[in-house]
């Protein structure tokens, strides 16, 4: 019979492992892996509140909750409904039959045919940034504000076309707030009716109205008009049945795009750019590259990205280090075993990229910066869910190939016209909605050409 009493940190007597989970979750996270193993159960808030959710660090069991017991693990934990409060019920939260259908009428537009017409747009605004840096005072650019703005604008200009710029004033004013909002009510184990006239609940409240208003706008004025842009696409999709999005799903797919779209490519593009920024001989072979396929200062096209392999191994090594999502949680429909132990019917479960694709029996020195761990002999001999920054299983990131286009387009351009330092060796981190850098992560940058 598997063993049910499942180990975990013992924590506080009254609150369990709130204190710690609250201070650094990830920290949290670890110590837990090396005291306990592949399977942890956590206990966290007082008696009568307490909260308890299992950890699974395996490539195995995150490929089971994932992949093949997936029908028995659910986006029903209290984290995606704040989300789904917030952003909508879009392709990130939705499920059965609204989660099937929004993927049919979604999925045509983010085949690597489709998703390569959209690397213009990434060029245009990879240059616009590198204009920008050219004069940044001192030399010296923060990469987590830069890479946002570069991810939100190159997302946004997919998205919106023409109308960008009025989008992205409000979402770079709103998205903060919500993130915070969703963050704060997410890990509370008391969430009080968000309708109570609280400050931080009035912040939320017009941060979300605000979102809301320039979406219906913009939707608003695209009605019955022919568009390439995504959002035209979007508008104009049909189901094998004739069926499309109304404005409010439109608009609720929209602002997921937006929020799952430029936070976790801003993460990979910062931490590729802090590590190279530490490691001058890799920078100096991934920008070879770069130099022999973008050296006529030409602007990318889709085409390169297979010309860009080093830089391509760079990003995946940066996301195996600094994952975007560095938990995704689950709740259990049945009772179920997972690496020998038994956890019951309705719990919450969570895999943790951050810990697994640190796992010492998958990863080799893993805390060492090494892109070679990802050619493809390498990438072929390791278990499938060893790395997973984009999730697995049927509910795998939509994106993905549109992340890995813009991340190593961007990069390129970066790398070709800029050496790059870390000013900032040491990077404290913490868990939002994304992966977060809680200390600045700045780069002396000097121009090339």
């Amino acid at each position: 019979m598997p063993d049910t009493r499942i180990p975990g940190p013992p924590g506080l007597p009254l609150i369990g492992s709130m204190l710690d989970l609250r201070r650094d979750a990830l920290k949290a996270y670890r110590d837990a892996f090396s005291a306990h193993g592949d399977v942890v159960r956590f206990s966290a808030g007082p008696p009568g509140l307490r909260a308890t959710f299992w950890m699974v660090y395996s490539p195995e069991g995150a490929q089971q909750v994932l992949a093949t017991e997936s029908a028995n693990f659910r986006k029903e934990n209290a984290f995606y409904e704040e989300i789904r409060q917030s952003f909508g019920n879009g392709l990130l939260t939705s499920q059965d039959q609204d989660y099937q259908r929004q993927r049919r009428l979604i999925q045509p537009l983010f085949t690597r045919r489709r998703v390569d017409t959209y690397a213009d747009a990434i060029g245009i605004e990879a240059e616009a940034l590198a204009e920008r840096w050219a004069a940044a005072p001192g030399g010296v650019v923060e990469a987590g504000e830069e890479m946002s703005a570069f991810a939100l604008r190159a997302v946004s200009r997919i998205l919106f076309g023409t109308d960008v710029d009025e989008a992205i004033r409000t979402v770079r004013e709103s998205f903060p707030v919500l993130g915070e909002f969703v963050r704060t009510r997410g890990f509370s184990p008391v969430r009080l009716p968000r309708d109570w006239p609280l400050p931080l609940h009035k912040r939320a409240l017009a941060a979300e109205q605000a979102l809301y208003a320039v979406c219906d706008q913009i939707i608003a004025r695209r009605a019955g008009a022919e568009s390439e842009d995504l959002l035209g696409l979007l508008a104009h999709a049909r189901d094998e049945d004739g069926n499309q999005l109304d404005a409010t799903e439109l608009r609720e797919q929209v602002l997921i795009f937006l929020l799952a779209g430029h936070e976790t490519t801003a993460t990979s593009l910062t931490f590729a750019l802090h590590l190279l920024g530490l490691h001058p001989e890799q920078r100096k072979l991934a920008q070879a590259e770069v130099d022999a396929v973008l050296g006529d200062g030409r602007r990318p096209t889709a085409e390169d990205y297979n010309a860009l392999p080093y830089v391509t191994k760079v990003l995946k090594e940066a996301m195996r280090l600094f994952p975007a999502a560095p938990a995704m949680g689950r709740r259990s429909v049945e009772e179920t075993v997972i690496g020998g132990v038994t956890i019951p019917a309705g719990s919450d479960v969570l895999v943790a990229p951050y810990i697994t694709h640190r796992h010492p029996a998958h990863w080799e020195d893993p805390e060492r910066f090494d892109p070679e761990r990802f050619t493809p002999e390498r990438e072929a001999a390791r278990h499938r869910y060893a790395w997973f920054p984009f999730g697995g299983g049927p509910r795998a990131c939509i994106g993905q190939h549109f992340s890995m286009l813009e991340s190593v387009l961007g990069l390129a351009v970066l790398l070709r016209e800029f050496e790059v330092e870390a000013v900032d060796t040491e990077v404290e981190l913490g868990q939002g909605i994304t992966l977060e850098a809680r200390t600045p992560v700045r780069i002396r940058i000097a121009g090339r050409r």
